[in-house]
């Protein structure tokens, strides 16, 4: 990984940065010279080393800037650059950055973790734009006595697990499986993990924030109002302010956690047995996530689809194996395919490590992880994939012979909640979530357009099996296929509700609402962010393209 990265930096420094040198000087110098005039800090000499710029300390900006870029895809000459990275070390850092970008007329992006799958939040279509980098929040408050914990946005989900090891072995938070990924973006888009079934989205047990919005005021829950509150909790952070910290409720998890990972070819049957998944697993115990991967494979020098079934019990393997004997007999799971684990040794199990050589305090790692050049796309089935319909996408994965697919089942937690309990609106009534899936290590740009179109055939080959009017997707794997903020006013509105509501659906409008009434002028906007209501914006923001 150390090598990777070192290569990283060293390509990348090579690179000319497209950004105009005198541009970015006259920036850096008033935009620095607004922050010093920004109480509570005026005239604090050490505002300059949390300011970085091509042009004045270039070395340490193209390592800043590289250091959370999680998709190599985005990481070449031609990516746009931030005129100014800016990496607050405190609350009013923040302020008067938005402040000061205010006055300037520079867009912000807001980076916590870099997985942004297209990069939206280290990236940008407008020609000037600043990059408010979140890394130095990383700090965990666990509160075992109120089951609670406060986490900073610029924390990775590892750490946020790490911390409630520390204090317990029967708490853990239901989110995702990478431990790199950002706390601020992984919250704020809905965020899941393996206990999704159990205890729902990672939003569902948000109960207070801290932002700083467009006017530079810190708020919480009370003193934002339960609109806002309710919209940054799966609307995504980055349309209505800069989100500091989450306080998240813990959930109980036993002392036992099982897991496995069992696969099949087409050979071995692989074709009735995901059919049958999708007919139990939705309605099985709410303790069982059973993901399922579908890629093409070569056995014996032939091509052929695989199923690979990974599950994570909230119990032992006794209690598992009762309950697939009883439900999905067609898996064959036996009592030497489980592994009993502890619930944080179970998130280094779906992290991809042994848990028998493996010290819990990988993940404190902050880049434990493999970058690869990579692209997602999202879908929801919601009527059971016909067994002839399997047989074909098996088919189509071996024939455009990398991009996999990824089931992830709902059910349980996630039928009790109305779809607009949160801005992530894709509950009841839906069997399981596709993420289509496809990484590299090539750095070839005939290859990267063989692979995104490889997605995009899949994409469009599943349309029959996927959810209709709107074909919903799933914010937190943003995909700029399916549509990107253009223009301003009406026409920023009508592009903005394309995706908002494949994103949003019924919950699309009252976003636009909140956004609206907390942020009028649209300063806090990206490629894919809540708009405006037309007629409603005073400021004028620039006119956006779509990124290449």
């Amino acid at each position: 990984m150390l090598l990777s990265i070192i290569f990283f930096l060293c390509s990348f420094s090579c690179f000319p940065l497209n950004i105009g040198a005198a541009d970015s000087k006259s920036i850096y110098e008033s935009l620095l010279q607004c922050l010093t005039l920004q109480p509570p800090d005026q005239h604090d000499p050490t505002l300059s080393t949390i300011v970085y710029s091509s042009a004045f300390n270039s070395t340490s900006y193209t390592t800043v800037l590289q250091e959370y870029i999680k998709n190599r895809r985005l990481n070449n000459t031609s990516t746009p650059k931030p005129i100014l990275i800016i990496t607050p070390t405190k609350e009013s850092h923040v302020q008067a950055t938005i402040i000061c970008a205010k006055k300037l007329g520079v867009q912000i992006k807001i980076r916590s973790g870099g997985h942004d799958y297209e990069g939206i939040s280290y990236i940008s279509s407008e020609k000037d734009f600043i990059v408010l980098d979140m890394f130095n929040f990383r700090d965990v408050n666990v509160n075992i006595a109120t089951e609670t914990a406060v986490v900073e946005a610029g924390a990775q989900l590892g750490e946020l697990y790490y911390r409630i090891w520390e204090k317990s072995r029967v708490h853990g938070f239901p989110a995702g499986v990478c431990p790199t990924v950002g706390v601020g973006g992984h919250l704020s888009g809905g965020g899941y993990g393996t206990m999704l079934r159990k205890y729902g989205l990672s939003v569902d047990h948000v109960i207070d924030a801290r932002i700083v919005d467009a006017k530079g005021r810190i708020l919480n829950r009370k003193t934002m109002g339960e609109d806002l509150f309710w919209a940054i909790r799966g609307g995504g952070g980055g349309s209505f302010g800069v989100i500091l910290s989450y306080t998240v409720k813990l959930v109980p998890v036993p002392a036992v956690n099982t897991v496995f990972r069992i696969t099949k070819t087409v050979a071995e049957n692989a074709t009735d047995i995901v059919y049958k998944w999708q007919l139990a697993v939705p309605h099985i115990d709410d303790r069982l996530f059973i993901r399922v991967l579908l890629q093409p494979v070569t056995v014996n020098k032939l091509k052929t689809g695989r199923a690979s079934f990974v599950g994570h019990f909230l119990g032992d393997s006794d209690a598992l194996l009762a309950i697939m004997n009883k439900n999905f007999q067609e898996l064959g799971l036996k009592k030497e395919d489980c592994l009993e684990v502890s619930w944080v040794q179970s998130v280094l199990y779906w992290a991809n490590f042994d848990v028998n050589t493996t010290a819990v305090e990988i993940l404190l790692n902050r880049h434990s992880d493999n970058v690869n050049f990579l692209k997602r796309k999202s879908d929801y089935v919601q009527t059971p994939i016909p067994k002839s319909g399997l047989t074909s996408i098996f088919n189509k994965l071996v024939e455009l012979g990398k991009i996999g697919l990824v089931f992830n089942p709902y059910g349980g937690k996630m039928n009790e909640l109305p779809a607009d309990a949160t801005p992530f609106p894709h509950r009841a009534g839906n069997l399981f979530k596709i993420q289509y899936s496809v990484n590299w290590n090539d750095n070839d740009p005939e290859l990267e357009k063989k692979y995104l179109d490889q997605a995009k055939v899949l994409y469009k080959f599943m349309t029959k099996y996927v959810s209709k009017n709107p074909r919903g997707a799933f914010l937190n794997y943003r995909d700029l296929d399916i549509g990107v903020r253009t223009g301003t006013g009406k026409n920023a509105y009508n592009s903005g509700k394309v995706y908002g509501e494949k994103y949003f659906m019924g919950n699309f409008n009252r976003l636009v609402m909140v956004k609206t009434a907390v942020d009028p002028d649209n300063f806090f906007r990206n490629e894919q962010s809540i708009p405006t209501l037309p007629g409603k914006s005073t400021g004028k923001p620039r006119k956006m393209t779509t990124l290449t």
